[in-house]
């Protein structure tokens, strides 16, 4: 693997990290705004419950970060399938064009002579 791609690829998974790390500290804290409104609560119950808040968080962001990954995917797929098609015609008519265009300008040389 050529170095520019090491390290784009580097930045990308440093990248994904801190987002991933930004999410499970957002699920952090709003487990503890969730038990700071139960002041009932024991210190192990609501260690408790903060632990199953922030689980439950974070697989629903795995969850759908998951199938937001799985859909770009699919969307690069389905667009790398339409653009070679498109550039697949475009050489074509532009092919045909040239040819046309050639065949026309010999045929005008032979008739002008």
């Amino acid at each position: 693997m050529k170095p520019d791609k090491e390290c784009a690829r580097g930045l990308t998974q440093l990248e994904g990290f801190l987002l991933w790390s930004a999410e499970v500290e957002r699920a952090r804290r709003q487990a503890r705004r969730f038990t700071d409104q139960l002041p009932w609560l024991t210190t192990a119950q609501r260690e408790d419950v903060e632990r199953v808040f922030i689980a439950e968080r974070v697989t629903t962001a795995r969850e759908s970060l998951t199938r937001v990954r799985d859909r770009a995917e699919e969307l690069r797929a389905e667009y790398t399938g339409r653009y070679a098609r498109l550039r697949a015609r475009c050489v074509a008519v532009s092919a045909g064009a040239v040819g046309a265009a050639t065949c026309l300008g010999t045929a005008l040389t032979l008739v002008l002579r």
